[in-house]
């Protein structure tokens, strides 16, 4: 169903090419249009350096050419600009009736030839922020659609002005969805609005249901925040302006012939300043770091009064629910969350310890949380209109949830309540009676619930880089031995991506998203860390497998020999005292980022 806003407004709708012809000679690249010849641009491979292509333009010699399917950007770094281009992608559902895609892959064109004539210090700066870029390429969680903009929330696209589709798609998007955002400010700049995709990240999922003699299209989008990217560890609360980590605005469109309805949640970190630094310890200490420390003569509003101004003034009344345990360093982060909460307006803070309630398999005891936030989740509604475009239901608020990670906990709770909405909405249109759910159609409800499942997969590898944990509580509402072993293992890898992998894909983020600039006024970046720990671990680790070998070697040879027995007592002495050093020392052996701070 296509709202007949977009259909009906003034001027053609604008779409971005959706395939390019790229031209490699030997002293550019030309991306140019098969359609229009003279629609594009060449860069120099010598100093990156963007020329639009006229009427005159004649390129001499026989490039090799292939075939790409959009620009996500470009970046100037040291000595040269690069530009990355989508090499694959995958068509994995619409949006209000037009295809999204999923991008696959991606090259990075490298126009950084004057780099011979660089320093050796600025060749090694450079090939540490190429390496970023590569591990960009990787990034998972990537959608775009070369004819709507899908950063924007249904209820939001309902109400611009007539004529707003006909601009070029990234003046429409919502600045704060836009994963590549700083990447498209030179494209922007020349003028190449038919080269600008705007790129969500977070998650794209639909399913096909049939209920009743109705059919029924659920599409599940989350979009992902820029202004604080990040990994799990090393971006955790807000900055000083209120934006916080793992911020995301998750849209549940349902999709009938005679109306389409959307639920509205979001997502974020707890909005105060706190970091939890890796140090090799399975849950290493939360530490809340007071406003005062960090700007001593600071004014309100604080960084929790910011963040939920800024959510009254684009959703309206906000219900925080806060799922963290009430015990130790998360029940001190979340009395100190409930202390913030208690003079602000237009907001209830719901405190509900999902672990103590609901343990690792009462997904049923979600009803207990539901009662005390009903009467604000019915009053808030959800958005609806009919197959005309006329509204006849607006969302008045947002739920606004999170854990300590706004992963697995969180991703449990709006599972149940976009459940809750789906069936409001669905006795709404006249398909269920006030009596029916959609636990009644057992097919139909798997696919409701996989969808989730699947979206908490996504959002839980782009910031903690491992699967979702409690998948199995979102999929069957029970905990599974298959699951326990799949939490087990993701925990396991968590436990590894962010002690010794997190560091450099923090600066491969901060680095996108503008945070980090670039420049030969900046140090660099080796200069930045003193303690070089990636040189230190594998020393580090192999001197403690030595150990432990050598000492479980001496325990089994010793039997009655003395001699032997006390080889394996100073052998067993040393791997303790190497992993003591080790323990006391762990932020240093740990993957550290070298370009930003944490605020």
């Amino acid at each position: 169903m296509e709202i007949e806003e977009e259909s009906s407004s003034s001027g053609e709708r604008f779409r971005v090419h959706d395939q390019l012809e790229l031209l490699e000679f030997e002293d550019k690249f030309v991306i140019k249009s098969p359609e229009s010849l003279d629609q594009g641009f060449w860069i120099s491979r010598h100093d990156g350096t963007i020329n639009l292509i006229d009427d005159d333009a004649n390129f001499e010699g026989s490039p090799r050419i292939s075939t790409i399917y959009g620009l996500v950007g470009t970046i100037r770094l040291l000595v040269g600009t690069y530009v990355l281009v989508i090499t694959s992608r995958k068509e994995v559902g619409s949006f209000l009736g037009f295809p999204v895609y999923r991008l696959m892959s991606m090259r990075l064109l490298a126009c950084n030839e004057a780099l011979r004539f660089s320093t050796v210090q600025e060749k090694k700066d450079e090939a540490y922020f190429r390496t970023l870029l590569k591990i960009v390429e990787s990034m998972p969680g990537l959608y775009y659609s070369y004819d709507i903009d899908i950063t924007l929330n249904l209820q939001r696209r309902c109400k611009l002005v007539e004529g707003w589709m006909s601009k070029p798609i990234w003046k429409q998007a919502d600045p704060r969805f836009v994963w590549n955002r700083h990447l498209l400010e030179d494209l922007i700049e020349y003028k190449l609005d038919r080269f600008v995709i705007p790129i969500v990240q977070g998650s794209f999922q639909t399913a096909e249901l049939k209920l009743k003699d109705s059919r029924a299209t659920i599409v599940l989008v989350s979009r992902r925040c820029n202004r604080r990217l990040g990994t799990r560890m090393w971006r955790r609360g807000a900055n000083l302006e209120g934006d916080t980590a793992n911020f995301i605005e998750t849209e549940q469109l349902l999709e009938t012939g005679e109306f389409m309805s959307s639920l509205l949640q979001v997502r974020g970190s707890i909005p105060l300043l706190w970091e939890q630094i890796v140090d090799l310890s399975y849950k290493p200490r939360l530490r809340i770091i007071s406003h005062e420390q960090t700007v001593p003569f600071f004014s309100e509003p604080n960084v929790v009064q910011h963040h939920f101004r800024d959510l009254f003034q684009r959703y309206g009344d906000t219900v925080a629910l806060d799922l963290t345990d009430k015990f130790g360093d998360e029940g001190q982060l979340s009395a100190a969350y409930a202390a913030e909460m208690q003079n602000l307006q237009n907001v209830r803070y719901v405190s509900f310890d999902f672990h103590h309630h609901c343990g690792s398999s009462n997904f049923d005891n979600l009803d207990v949380l539901y009662d005390q936030i009903s009467e604000d989740f019915e009053r808030q509604r959800y958005f609806l209109i009919d197959a005309k475009g006329n509204i006849l239901e607006e969302q008045r608020g947002i739920i606004r949830a999170n854990c300590v990670d706004c992963l697995d906990r969180t991703n449990v709770t709006q599972c149940y309540l976009g459940q809750k909405s789906l069936n409001q909405q669905l006795q709404r249109i006249g398909i269920f009676t006030p009596s029916d759910c959609i636990s009644m159609f057992g097919e139909e409800f798997v696919k409701f619930r996989s969808m989730w499942a699947e979206q908490g997969d996504e959002i839980s590898l782009e910031y903690a880089g491992t699967h979702a944990l409690k998948g199995d509580l979102v999929r069957y509402g029970k905990q599974t031995m298959g699951g326990m072993i799949k939490d087990g293992m993701s925990a396991l890898s968590r436990y590894y991506q962010n002690n010794f992998h997190d560091g450099i894909r923090q600066d491969a983020l901060d680095l996108i998203s503008g945070r980090y600039t670039v420049s030969r006024n900046n140090p660099s970046p080796f200069q930045l860390n003193g303690f070089e720990s990636i040189s230190y671990l594998p020393v580090a680790s192999a001197l403690l497998v030595g150990g432990l070998t050598i000492t479980t070697f001496t325990v089994q040879q010793a039997g009655g020999n003395m001699k032997n027995y006390w080889s394996s007592i100073l052998c067993a002495g040393v791997t303790a005292g190497l992993m003591a050093v080790m323990k006391a020392n762990g932020r240093q052996f740990c993957s550290r980022p070298r370009l930003c701070g944490l605020l």
